[in-house]
């Protein structure tokens, strides 16, 4: 996914949520001050390869969506949901952040040389001042919603579990599983769960361009695919 063909999807997104494109710049623009490359090709060995998605929703607690992540060739975790497989035993290869819950666990890879796509957005610039250096840089990948600029890049997505899937395809990944997802989590807020929809929409989209079927869509796929051919002209 390159940015031109993200960015109607991303102006859609902003004015559904009323989010300022200008604040997610002045966010990436910081990132892209305490930041330094990151080469992509260290996952290339994710090529052609299974790797699960875990989602950060209560059910990854549960023992069947741990072991679709433990059977997984690959483990990119969203947020809360590297703690969860770190106490079910399961090593997580990425983790992929906005720094709201668990900054600390992100520290903690890096430091193991575990890689953490830190993501920058409007809404959390203390957070990327407070955090990012306390990362391993060699460790770093600092993402964005908007254009990608210098060191900071933008593979797509917009919450931290469907950016994860988009990197996962960004960079060869075979077939995507989604252990610990959840879209109609009743213990969500407003904003919450209309960042949910649009997660959908977005995994809808990846499943589409990727010719897959992802069963976590499997009883939303209809109302996604209408919700995807009006925002795509399709």
């Amino acid at each position: 996914m390159n940015f031109e063909t993200f960015e109607p999807t991303y102006e859609a997104i902003l004015a559904d949520l009323g989010f300022d494109r200008d604040d997610d710049e002045r966010a990436r623009d910081v990132a892209a001050e305490l930041s330094t490359p990151f080469d992509l090709s260290r996952f290339d060995d994710w090529e052609e390869r299974t790797v699960a998605v875990a989602g950060g929703a209560p059910c990854l607690h549960e023992d069947s969506e741990v072991r679709i992540a433990r059977e997984a060739d690959v483990v990119v975790a969203a947020s809360t949901a590297a703690d969860v497989l770190s106490e079910a035993g399961v090593a997580v290869d990425c983790l992929v952040t906005d720094l709201d819950k668990n900054p600390e666990t992100a520290v903690e890879l890096t430091g193991r040389g575990v890689p953490v796509a830190a993501h920058a957005h409007g809404d959390n610039v203390p957070a990327v001042r407070e955090w990012l250096p306390r990362f391993d840089p060699d460790h770093t990948l600092t993402t964005t919603q908007a254009a990608p600029v210098g060191p900071v890049r933008n593979v797509g997505g917009f919450t931290d579990g469907d950016r994860a899937a988009f990197l996962a395809d960004h960079v060869g990944a075979g077939r995507l599983t989604f252990p610990g997802w959840n879209f109609d989590d009743p213990d969500v807020g407003p904003m919450k769960a209309r960042k949910l929809e649009w997660a959908g929409r977005l995994l809808g989209w990846l499943e589409r361009r990727r010719g897959e079927r992802f069963a976590v869509l499997d009883d939303r796929r209809e109302r996604i695919g209408r919700e995807l051919d009006a925002l795509l002209g399709t």
